[in-house]
């Protein structure tokens, strides 16, 4: 049962059921002070009670689906009401329980904020308590930080804990998004070796079957004219099935031809899988079919920066891909819901995206707006290698249903050359 359960959820409910069996000292503490009974005269009121469901509210409210969520503005409050009702604990129930909360709160730290800002919020929690100790429980300064300092070292080792468990949480879900780039990658260089064995089988058939036959043709033809009678009927008919097996090598020649184009659906498509964090919406016409290996890496690339983009700057949650066809042209449209910039920054992204854009002419043009993500559109001419065919409706987006929009055909023949 353990085994299906990640990272965050254990941390979760962990840290849930420290906070639930916090409900038997405090209970204890709150009965009626009994005369000699070090633990009942402590006593703790109804103060004391409310941090404790304060505490247990924030911790699961910031703890759920902790590895996929996006933090707030109300997340930062909740994160320092957390905090401050695990010190306010300790001071209305005049103990160190709070303390233990805190090594909770420690523990979800780096889940919530970066490292910088989560060691300065641990440090902090940290010296919180110890004015708490002076006041609450009469300990002296130097009482008072000495007993900080032993809690911190507990704090410490939850806070690193936590921490391992939040980079390796990362480094699965990078792992995850490289099997899906390589999925794609490979599924492209299978694409391109069917095309490149296609092409070498027809190029085979051309330039041995379909010579010799041409050859043997012409030659029956001659021998048509030579002889007579009986001989001449069967020299007929020979030549009558060389024309016709030749017409039919011409014929699968160009079938070949004509289907030695890259299938981009299945190219693009295994990238949509199993990216944390961020759904991706694909759109596609569905016959994507391109004649060039070069352009169909190019588009690969884009897509794979695209969604990279998306997910280690963009902080977005959902990115919509459309790709169609204009004219001689593909278009891809790429936008996500994330937090956008006041402008666009060009980084080695956008940079390596441009140079092999223009390498065959292509353009991109960027835009965002602070709180409305960004907007990506790209242009990869196709020159001669063009294969557009009509496009059935599209099911690879269960967020757009509509039809792709249908392309017009462009018709590319290779037939045999009769000398």
């Amino acid at each position: 049962m353990l085994s299906r359960l990640d990272h965050a959820r254990l941390l979760r409910y962990a840290g849930l059921f420290t906070w639930a069996v916090m409900v038997m000292p405090l209970w204890v503490i709150s009965g009626p002070v009994e005369d000699g009974d070090p633990i009942s005269s402590v006593g703790a009121g109804w103060h004391a009670w409310i941090a404790w469901a304060m505490f247990g509210f924030s911790f699961a409210w910031l703890t759920r689906a902790l590895d996929a969520r996006r933090v707030s503005i109300p997340d930062y409050v909740l994160l320092a009401l957390m905090i401050g009702s695990a010190v306010a604990l300790s001071y209305y129930s005049n103990t160190g329980l709070g303390v233990l909360l805190l090594m909770v709160a420690a523990c979800v730290l780096p889940w919530l904020l970066p490292l910088p800002a989560s060691i300065a919020a641990l440090v902090v929690s940290v010296l919180l308590v110890v004015p708490v100790y002076m006041r609450a429980i009469g300990f002296s300064l130097l009482e008072a930080v000495m007993q900080s300092l032993l809690y911190a070292g507990f704090n410490c080792f939850v806070f690193a804990t936590g921490y391992v468990a939040r980079q390796q949480v990362l480094a699965r879900d990078e792992q995850r998004r490289l099997n899906a780039e390589l999925r794609a990658t490979r599924a492209l260089l299978a694409e391109s070796v069917r095309v490149n064995e296609r092409t070498r089988i027809s190029r085979e058939l051309h330039d041995l079957l379909g010579h010799h036959l041409t050859a043997l043709s012409l030659n029956l033809e001659v021998a048509n004219h030579l002889v007579s009678g009986q001989a001449q009927e069967h020299v007929s008919q020979a030549h009558t099935l060389a024309k016709l097996l030749l017409s039919d090598v011409r014929e699968a020649v160009s079938r070949l031809r004509d289907d030695d184009a890259i299938d981009m659906r299945a190219t693009l498509l295994p990238l949509a899988d199993n990216v944390p964090g961020l759904r991706i919406d694909m759109d596609m016409p569905q016959a994507f079919l391109l004649d060039d290996p070069e352009r169909a890496h190019v588009l690969l690339r884009c897509t794979q920066e695209i969604i990279t983009n998306a997910v280690r700057h963009a902080e977005a949650s959902l990115l919509r891909l459309r790709y169609c066809y204009e004219g001689d042209a593909v278009l891809l449209e790429a936008r996500d819901d994330g937090r956008g910039a006041e402008c666009a920054t060009a980084g080695n992204g956008l940079l390596g995206m441009r140079e092999r854009l223009a390498a065959h002419g292509g353009t991109l043009q960027v835009e965002t707006s602070p709180g409305n993500g960004f907007t990506v559109r790209l242009r990869l001419p196709l020159g001669d290698g063009v294969v557009v065919q009509e496009a059935a409706p599209s099911v690879a987006s269960p967020l757009s249903p509509q039809a792709a929009p249908a392309s017009a055909v462009v018709p590319r023949r290779h037939p045999l050359e009769v000398p």
